[in-house]
């Protein structure tokens, strides 16, 4: 029983957090680290690509960030409690190419 009660929570702060990022979106929030630091954060973009994905245009959503392939594997890790494998060590090998993959992301978007 308790699995489910933590699968009911964690589809709740999905909705809030869709409605928080619905409400930054209808309000054109801008993206704070951008604003004050002045350079674009590892995942500026994110937001175009995921509306992209959702028209399904493709092209454009890898172009906005090309990392936004990784958004629905991240996602079942937080269902999920960080354990989507059977293998800690498999999970842990596909969250550390992720981070990999934002990290040289943003260092290419510096350079």
């Amino acid at each position: 029983m308790g699995r489910i009660k933590e699968l009911k929570n964690s589809l709740l702060l999905t909705a809030f957090y869709i409605a928080v990022l619905l409400i930054f979106w209808y309000f054109k929030v801008p993206c704070l680290f951008k604003h004050f630091l002045g350079i674009e954060c590892p995942g500026c973009g994110m937001s175009r690509a995921v509306l992209s994905v959702i028209k399904f245009d493709f092209a454009a959503a890898f172009g906005y960030h090309p990392m936004v392939w990784s958004l629905p594997i991240l996602y079942l890790y937080f269902l999920f409690g960080g354990k989507v494998f059977n293998k800690k060590f498999l999970d842990y090998g596909i969250l550390i190419f992720i981070a990999l993959g934002f990290l040289i992301n943003f260092i290419a978007k510096l350079i």
